[in-house]
């Protein structure tokens, strides 16, 4: 089956490295014209256009400034026309101990849910907005494993973050369908990134393979063909949907 996302606009966020390089890289292999979002890595969200096969935009927004997010949807589609699907994936992971100092901790928690899930929010809002005038529109967002089955005492932001990202993402799909407009959910667990290596620098990389079903971490590459899939319309009924791609560290 090939799949051909031609003529499709399609916002990656996140998209100057890890999951999200790998997903824009396999969206524009596949025919997309990808708006590039990044925010502090210029340099490689550079790099990583000028390796993309098909016309692509440098897109940059700080998502933890939610004034910011306002209204930054509509200013893309001024400038470059109709966008089609969303993937959602800009993330953070910051680790604050359980027993840190109040003051600490809340601001961890906070800049977690901004990025995480408020900026989120917001993007997705504004692309309803436009998706329901078009009677088309595709959101696939980017969970984590850690929604269903929580995480370490020092990442209970990251996890209640995501989780929130499940059940938002399930509301839209049952209310905005026949409105045209397919909402999905990928979970993955722990994919060789950055952020990743943040954790397994704390505790081991034998921590994170111990943990699952197979020989080898998730890759970037293992989770962008799922994601091509679902912006494809070749999946649309299972909107709503979550799929995990966990190296089966997590069943459920």
């Amino acid at each position: 089956m090939n799949i051909s996302l031609a003529n499709q606009r399609i916002l990656v966020t996140g998209a100057s490295r890890g999951i999200g390089r790998g997903i824009a890289e396999q969206l524009s292999a596949s025919g997309a014209e990808v708006l590039i979002h990044f925010n502090k890595n210029a340099e490689e969200a550079q790099l990583l256009q000028k390796n993309l096969p098909n016309p692509s935009h440098l897109t940059p927004c700080d998502l933890s400034d939610l004034e910011a997010v306002k209204g930054w949807i509509p200013e893309l589609i001024r400038c470059y026309g109709p966008i089609d699907a969303i993937v959602n994936n800009a993330g953070i992971a910051i680790s604050v101990a359980d027993d840190a100092e109040i003051g600490n901790w809340t601001n961890a928690w906070l800049k977690t849910m901004d990025v995480n899930i408020n900026a989120l929010a917001i993007i997705s809002k504004e692309f309803i907005e436009h998706a329901r005038e078009r009677k088309q529109g595709r959101l696939i967002n980017i969970s984590s494993r850690a929604a269903f089955r929580g995480d370490t005492p020092d990442y209970l932001a990251y996890a209640a973050s995501k989780a929130a990202i499940v059940s938002y993402t399930r509301s839209i799909a049952r209310y905005y369908g026949k409105d045209g407009i397919k909402a999905f959910i990928i979970a993955p667990g722990f994919t060789r990134t950055d952020m990743a290596q943040d954790f397994m620098d704390q505790y081991g990389e034998s921590y994170a393979l111990n943990d699952i079903a197979l020989t080898t971490l998730t890759e970037p590459k293992d989770i962008a063909p799922m994601v091509t899939l679902l912006c494809s319309g070749l999946a649309d009924h299972a909107t709503g949907a979550t799929i995990d791609i966990n190296a089966g560290s997590y069943v459920h």
